[in-house]
């Protein structure tokens, strides 16, 4: 089977005469072709999206909300679905796919709310006669260029609020796991959307390359690693366009000494080795104040470690799938083995897992590194699987120094008992998002996502009250219905006494 596009409400076949392979990659076999768009095909979406709206931007906004309402009623009907298309095409567990679905759903409910969110504010008599009254509008045809490493939820960080607030979108998925955003094209039409407001276009580089510096585009929406995300936000910002552009993260999680440390333990299992790592929010360094904890640590996560059950995502019994290309796999165990040689101890190996089903699948075990240093590679840079470093520092305030030395500023954790220490480390660390306890902040629906630093490049971040101010810009209208003769002309600057 081949994975073409969806433009003007039609799935149509590429016609670049590029494809690409997808890969199932618990087996490493080939499953499907994905066509790789050309820049006429990519222009045909943005032609399509530039055609409807109009129409669906005098879309009164309830009936948008109507629409949005269907579509997350048909996302719940067939969310089993939509997670088995993820992990056939990622890898990750069927859990973890229906938890993301979940996770991407709240954006979908929270546009339902568009009336409101769009709803201005309004001054009578600012002036003898004069109102004010400010409008929230729709920017026209918008992009969302999505990672690899979650098909569904990503997107529904992007159209479906985009798309309530009166733009039309061209989404332009990782050409890695290209179904799942078929297939939830597919269900926004069946939901009401009409044609032309959502095409999905697959391709790489070439397409993105084209999008960014389409005319006919007015916002880019990116996720994706930073070295992309900068090249993203310096390309189509000079081509006059609105951008957010999401990247990479190394988030701490700071374990302090009065911490629960099973809970602690627990808390990073899931957040460091959850996805087999592939989590711009996953939890890479686990920052340990004092040896006493460190040791302790390092103990419980080994024996933890020791039960991880890696296999196949379909499987029933699995808690960690594999990594999502052969590639990426021989990646992550290149930086495994560079933390060998910068002299870090390897505490688990888990470069020869034994996966009972996983035969040439790409996988990994869990991986954790003791007496990591700031100035290791393993420390510096994203690795994007599953490898946890523990770093060792004497004090809360060193622990804190460490994640705001770092170039990233995504997210952060600490575990603690004491709400002073909780307290002032929310207020003064250097991230966009901060969890207590809490080992992924990842926001809910409502509010907004997005990092510090080089983890974010633009001034909006994504979904939320954020997302509805990146997808509308503002109009302020300054009214009066005169009612008595004209006095003549004013030349100085207006004040409305």
């Amino acid at each position: 089977m081949t994975v073409g596009h969806l433009i003007a409400g039609k799935l149509v076949p590429g016609a670049s005469g590029r494809q690409a392979d997808v890969f199932d990659p618990a087996t490493g076999q080939v499953t499907r072709q994905v066509s790789l768009a050309s820049r006429a095909e990519v222009d045909a979406a943005v032609a399509a999206a530039a055609a409807a709206f109009p129409a669906w931007s005098a879309t009164p906004p309830a009936r948008r909300a109507k629409v949005m309402f269907r579509f997350k009623q048909l996302l719940e009907a067939h969310a089993e679905e939509l997670a088995r298309i993820i992990t056939s095409e990622h890898g990750k567990v069927v859990s973890d796919a229906m938890g993301s679905l979940a996770r991407g759903i709240e954006n979908v409910d929270f546009a339902t709310a568009v009336p409101q969110h769009q709803k201005g504010e309004y001054s009578a008599n600012v002036g003898a006669g004069i109102d004010s009254y400010t409008l929230r509008q729709p920017l026209g045809v918008c992009v969302g260029i999505t990672p690899f490493n979650f098909p569904a939820m990503v997107p529904l960080w992007m159209f479906p609020l985009s798309v309530a607030c009166g733009n039309t979108f061209v989404l332009k998925p990782s050409e890695r796991d290209p179904s799942c955003a078929m297939r939830l094209g597919e269900l926004a039409l069946e939901a009401g959307l009409p044609p032309g407001v959502l095409n999905v276009v697959n391709g790489d580089r070439e397409a993105v390359e084209a999008l960014l510096s389409h005319p006919g585009v007015a916002a880019v929406s990116f996720v994706g690693s930073t070295a992309v995300a900068e090249h993203v936000h310096r390309t189509a910002s000079s081509h006059g366009k609105r951008v957010q552009a999401l990247g990479g993260a190394k988030n701490h999680l700071v374990v302090m000494p009065d911490a629960d440390l099973d809970q602690a333990a627990d808390a990073l299992m899931g957040a460091a080795y959850g996805s087999a790592g592939e989590r711009c929010m996953a939890i890479s360094v686990g920052v340990a104040v004092g040896d006493a904890v460190a040791d302790a640590l390092v103990a419980r996560l080994k024996e933890r470690l020791a039960r991880l059950q890696v296999r196949p995502g379909t499987d029933a019994a699995a808690e960690m799938g594999p990594l999502v290309t052969r590639e990426h796999l021989a990646k992550v165990r290149g930086y495994v083995e560079q933390g060998v040689r910068e002299g870090a101890t390897l505490v688990v190996d888990g470069r020869d897992p034994q996966v009972p089903g996983g035969q040439g699948g790409f996988f990994l075990g869990g991986c954790l590194f003791d007496r990591v240093t700031p100035a290791m590679r393993i420390y510096r840079e994203e690795i994007f699987g599953p490898v946890l470093a523990i770093v060792r520092v004497a004090t809360a305030e060193q622990a804190l120094q460490l994640v705001d030395q770092h170039e990233y500023g995504n997210g952060t954790a600490i575990f603690t008992r004491d709400g002073d220490v909780a307290r002032e480390f929310a207020s003064r660390v250097q991230a966009g998002m901060v969890g207590v306890n809490v080992p992924i902040p990842v926001p809910v629906g409502s509010h907004s996502f997005g990092g510090w630093k080089r983890s974010l490049f633009g001034d909006h971040g994504i979904y939320g009250a954020e997302g509805v101010h990146f997808y509308t810009r503002l109009k302020t209208v300054t009214s009066r219905w005169p009612t008595a003769v004209s006095r003549g002309p004013e030349f100085g600057f207006p004040t409305m006494k």
